[in-house]
């Protein structure tokens, strides 16, 4: 038994998350996590809300509230909307935890005793008009690189350039448009992330096995030549600079940059899983010293995230010398964007989680953002395309053939798993197609090739439909009842195995299947016998056809979503 640890990017706190947000690391990372635990793998998915830095302040500021009550909010509605989308984490945590604190104060310290960490007199934007020191995501201008003219301060969004607020070219403040900035001296402490280039760059180089998009990014950043990075800022909502193990004269009013203190979050969330419970130890997860070297870590994110996962915070992790377990897989997505344009968080742009769960039960959304997880390129959202998803390939695949044969044997067999008859050529030919296209999708998955893998799921499904138009059991039964129950029997043990290796992408109707059969939930991933897999359920059974799996989405529906959510531009 494997011992796999997963976490996803931590979604930030301001706000309901969006699609974009959900097929770009949650999601994805959910669905390997339950195809690892259905494997019976010990599998821990961490994740946690990021809740610290300037954009936290000032949507506490427009609701009305202190930031710490903001949060403490915020993280609750982001947990339950979680569960309602059925993301298993293990643990969702909070950056803002004491543990976080703790671990990024000791990690500020180690990196120090390293020679890591430097103290600087640093030139910062201040904004005039606003009386406060902008955060480099809360400046906005010209990028010096390629001449967009949205890029943000710490990163030019066009070109993927990692950038310093005075690089920009006609700055200005986000928090009130105004342009009365000015420079002014504030120290500040760096990593010195020049002094760690080779180190990173070859440990980088061990990652074969890293997609392609993941190690270009990557590299792009280590060809261009590493910077320093500021990892304190002047702010009040964070984990302090002064306390704790890091003591440091004249920093008491500042906090550490909140892209240093989330990452560490991935380690502080796992301290409170395991003080959650009594008998667990976040060490062993951790800690190559304390038994976590035979853990195998998986990362999920954007491709916005990966900088900083391949830089910055393997900065921090490598040159503390201590023996903390990195990532051996970083999994990254590109973008689904909203009509050509980007989701928005800000700018209430696109269709956000709770919004979609308004409308559509989540296994609908599960499908359409698995089946199309934007991993070679950016995805566009349209309306017809999801549409076309859900009526195609729920609704016409695997919801047809689960409805048929147990409404089927309702009818001819009193809804009994029936007796008499053997397998024929149909159903060896049967074994064998579903014994290849087990391998396949257990191969995909364990790839984390996402929509291969859901490709290599509808093949599955649409083997079960083919059998059944070929077999005919509606006609066999008028003449050979025997023949009619073999395929009977041999139909409704596919729709049961169905239940279980659709579950990580569709875990509620998975579970509706399963339990028209009276079986566990989740089940156990099947092995690539096909033949001993559809022979599982025993004669006599009991089965009952479910509620409808999946209603089809209607032409009226989109044009009703369309004017509400918006559509193309």
């Amino acid at each position: 038994m494997a011992r796999i640890l997963i976490t996803s990017a931590l979604p930030y706190i301001n706000g309901i998350k969006h699609l974009g947000n959900l097929a770009g690391s949650m999601l994805p990372a959910d669905v390997y996590a339950r195809f690892q635990r259905a494997r019976g793998h010990e599998t821990l998915y961490i994740c946690a809300t990021d809740e610290h830095g300037t954009p936290a302040e000032l949507a506490a500021a427009a609701a009305g509230q202190d930031v710490q009550t903001y949060c403490a909010e915020q993280h609750v509605l982001q947990y339950e909307v979680g569960v309602k989308f059925g993301l298993s984490w293990d643990w969702f945590g909070r950056s803002s935890s004491p543990q976080n604190h703790r671990l990024t104060q000791h990690f500020a310290q180690v990196l120090e005793e390293r020679g890591l960490i430097e103290e600087r007199v640093d030139q910062m934007v201040y904004s005039i008009d606003d009386k406060r020191f902008l955060p480099d995501r809360y400046i906005e201008g010209t990028c010096p690189h390629c001449g967009f003219e949205k890029a943000r301060g710490d990163q030019c969004d066009n070109c993927g350039n990692l950038l310093d607020p005075t690089d920009l070219i006609n700055p200005y403040s986000v928090i009130s448009g105004s342009r009365n900035l000015e420079v002014r001296d504030t120290r500040h402490l760096y990593l010195l992330q020049t002094k760690m280039a080779d180190r990173i760059r070859a440990w980088v180089d061990s990652h074969t096995d890293w997609p392609l998009l993941a190690k270009s990014i990557a590299y792009k950043h280590l060809d261009e030549g590493l910077i320093d990075r500021g990892i304190t800022r002047d702010l009040s909502w964070g984990v302090p600079v002064t306390q704790g193990e890091f003591p440091r004269p004249g920093f008491e009013d500042k906090v550490f940059y909140v892209w240093f203190d989330a990452p560490i979050e991935y380690i502080a969330a796992t301290q409170e899983w395991a003080e959650s419970q009594p008998d667990r130890d976040w060490k062993s997860w951790w800690r190559t010293d304390e038994g976590a070297d035979d853990v195998r870590y998986v990362q999920f994110m954007g491709k916005d995230n990966v900088a900083f996962h391949t830089v910055s915070f393997p900065a921090t992790i490598l040159g503390s010398e201590e023996p903390w377990k990195s990532v051996d897989m970083l999994k990254a997505f590109n973008w689904l964007n909203w009509y050509g344009g980007k989701f928005s968080t800000s700018n209430k742009r696109g269709v956000f989680m709770d919004a979609a769960l308004e409308i559509l039960p989540p296994d609908l959304w599960r499908w359409y953002l698995t089946s199309n997880a934007p991993e070679s390129s950016d995805t566009a959202f349209t309306w017809e395309q999801f549409a076309s998803a859900v009526n195609r390939d729920l609704a016409d695949v695997l919801g047809n053939f689960v409805n048929r044969i147990l409404k089927f044997t309702e009818s001819k067999f009193d809804g009994v798993i029936p007796e008499g008859g053997a397998p024929g050529p149909l159903e060896e030919k049967l074994f064998a197609d579903v014994s290849a296209r087990l391998a396949d999708l257990a191969e995909q998955m364990d790839a984390i090739e996402v929509r291969k893998s859901a490709q290599a799921l509808r093949a599955l499904w649409v083997v079960g439909n083919e059998y059944l138009q070929e077999a005919a059991p509606w006609t066999a039964i008028k003449t050979d009842r025997d023949r009619a129950a073999v395929i009977v029997r041999t139909a409704l043990n596919l729709a049961a195995l169905y239940a279980r290796i659709s579950a990580p992408f569709i875990p509620f109707a998975a579970e509706k299947i399963a339990e028209a059969f009276s079986q566990a939930y989740p089940g156990a991933w099947p092995t690539t016998d096909a033949a001993a897999e559809l022979s599982t359920l025993p004669v006599g059974l009991s089965v009952r056809a479910p509620e409808v799996l999946f209603k089809k989405i209607e032409d009226e529906q989109i044009a009703e979503w369309t004017e509400r959510f918006g559509g193309a531009e």
